[in-house]
C-alpha cells in the first residue's frame, strides 16, 4: 500500500474513533427517542445497545401490556428498535427505556385516523370493567361502555370476555394517557342496515328463508331472517288451534318460512310457516269419503250435538238426533269427552270445511242386518 494510502486510512479510522467516542460520551434525556440495537434477551427484559456509554435496559412492561407475552415473543437479539427513554442514571450508566410507549403513539395516531374515517377495528375483549369492558388496540387501550356492547340491558358483560369483537372508534382522550371509547352497537347496527337494505332488494311474496326465532309474543313469533324480522302470526304457526306460539316453537328454533305479504313503507315482513301439505282437511280428503265408517274421539260436548276428532285437526259433528237409535235429551247422558266411538261419515261439505258424523247410522244397520238374517231364518 502507498504511504499516501496508509496515511489516508489512519485518519479515517481516527476519525471514526473520534466520533464514536464522541457519541459514548452523548447526553441521553428523559423523553427523547432513540434508537437501540437489542444485544441479549432474558425472561424480564430485553438489553439495548444505543451506542454510548450507557446500557439501555426495556423491562417486560414497556415492551407490552400484554401479560401473555415474554419478551423474547416482541424482540429478538439483532433488532433495531425505536424507543423512548424513561429514566437516566449517569451514575451506573444505565437507561430505562420503553417500546411500548413508542408504540402506543403510533398505534394513538392511527386510533385518531380511525376515528375520523369511521374504520371498523377488531380486537379481543380483555377485562370486564365498571359498566363496560375493556380492550387493548395498536397499543391503545379502549373502553367500551355497557350500553354500546351491543348487548341487551342487564346482560352479562363477562359472555365478551376473551372474545373477538368488531367496533368503531367513537372518541379519543387528548394529553397525557392515551386512550378511546368504542362501540360494538354502532358496527352491528350498521350491518344491520345493509342487510336490511340487501333483504329488501330480493324480497317477494312466496320467497322462502331459514331464520331463527327471535322473540314470541301472545299473537305470534319474531323471525330473524338474518338483519331484518319478520312476524309469524299465531295463526300461521300450526294448523290446529294453538293457545299461545310457545306450543310449536322456542326462541333460538329454526324454521323455515315464506314471505306472506310485504308492506315496504312500514317494514313489515308477514310469514308463513304452515305447509299445504301438513293441511289436516287436505290429508282428511285424501283417506275419506261418505260413507266410510271411522272410529273419533269426543272432544266437546254441546246442547245439540258433540264434536268428535277423526284426525288431529279434524273434527265431525255428531248431532244430537245421530248420536242414538231413540230420543236423546242430553247429549252428556250419553257421552264425555274423550269417549272413543264409533261413527259412519254421513256428509262433507268441501266449501265450509264441515263434517257430518253419526253414530245412529251404526245401529240403524246393525237393526237392518239382524232383521235380515231374521227373515232368512
Amino acid at each position: 500500500m502507498a504511504e499516501n494510502e496508509i496515511l489516508a486510512a489512519n485518519q479515517d479510522e481516527e476519525i471514526d474513533f473520534a466520533q464514536a467516542l464522541d457519541e459514548s460520551f452523548k447526553k441521553i434525556h428523559t423523553g427523547e427517542k432513540v434508537k437501540g440495537t437489542v444485544i441479549a434477551v432474558n425472561n424480564t427484559e430485553a438489553i439495548v445497545d444505543l451506542g454510548t456509554k450507557h446500557t439501555g435496559y426495556v423491562a417486560l412492561d414497556d415492551l407490552t401490556d400484554d401479560p401473555s407475552k415474554k419478551p423474547s415473543d416482541i424482540v429478538s437479539v439483532g433488532d433495531e428498535i425505536d424507543l423512548v427513554v424513561i429514566k437516566v442514571n449517569d451514575a451506573e450508566g444505565t437507561v430505562a427505556l420503553s417500546k411500548r410507549k413508542v408504540d402506543e403513539q403510533a398505534g394513538y395516531e392511527k386510533i385518531v385516523k380511525a376515528q375520523q374515517e369511521g374504520t371498523v377495528l377488531e380486537g379481543v375483549v380483555q377485562s370486564v370493567v365498571n359498566k363496560g369492558v375493556t380492550l387493548t388496540v395498536l397499543g391503545v387501550r379502549v373502553f367500551i361502555p355497557a350500553s354500546l356492547t351491543g348487548l341487551p340491558r342487564g346482560a352479562e358483560l363477562d359472555q365478551l370476555l376473551k372474545k373477538k369483537v368488531e367496533f368503531i372508534v367513537i372518541e379519543v382522550s387528548e394529553g397525557g394517557r392515551k386512550r378511546a371509547v368504542g362501540s360494538i352497537k354502532a358496527v352491528q347496527n350498521a350491518k344491520k342496515e345493509e342487510a336490511k337494505a340487501k333483504f329488501w332488494e330480493t324480497a317477494e311474496v312466496g320467497k322462502t328463508y331459514s331464520g331463527k326465532v327471535k322473540s314470541l309474543t301472545s299473537f305470534g313469533a319474531f323471525v330473524d331472517l338474518g338483519g331484518i324480522d319478520g312476524m309469524v302470526h299465531i295463526s300461521e304457526l300450526s294448523w290446529k288451534r294453538i293457545k299461545h306460539p310457545s306450543e310449536v316453537v322456542n326462541v333460538g328454533d329454526t324454521l323455515e318460512v315464506y314471505i306472506k305479504d310485504l308492506d315496504r313503507e312500514a317494514n313489515r315482513i308477514s310469514l308463513g310457516f304452515k305447509k299445504a301439505e301438513d293441511n289436516p282437511w287436505e290429508i282428511f280428503m285424501s283417506k275419506y269419503k261418505v260413507g266410510d265408517v271411522v272410529k273419533a274421539t269426543i272432544v266437546s260436548i254441546t246442547s245439540f250435538g258433540a264434536f268428535a276428532q277423526i284426525i288431529d285437526g279434524v273434527d265431525g259433528l255428531i248431532h244430537i238426533s245421530q248420536i242414538a237409535d231413540q230420543k236423546v235429551e242430553n247429549v252428556k247422558d250419553v257421552l264425555a269427552v274423550g269417549d272413543e266411538v264409533d261413527v259412519k261419515i254421513i256428509d262433507i261439505d268441501e266449501e265450509s270445511k264441515r263434517i257430518s258424523i253419526s253414530m245412529r247410522a251404526l245401529l240403524e244397520g246393525a237393526d237392518d242386518e239382524a232383521e235380515e238374517a231374521s227373515d232368512a231364518e
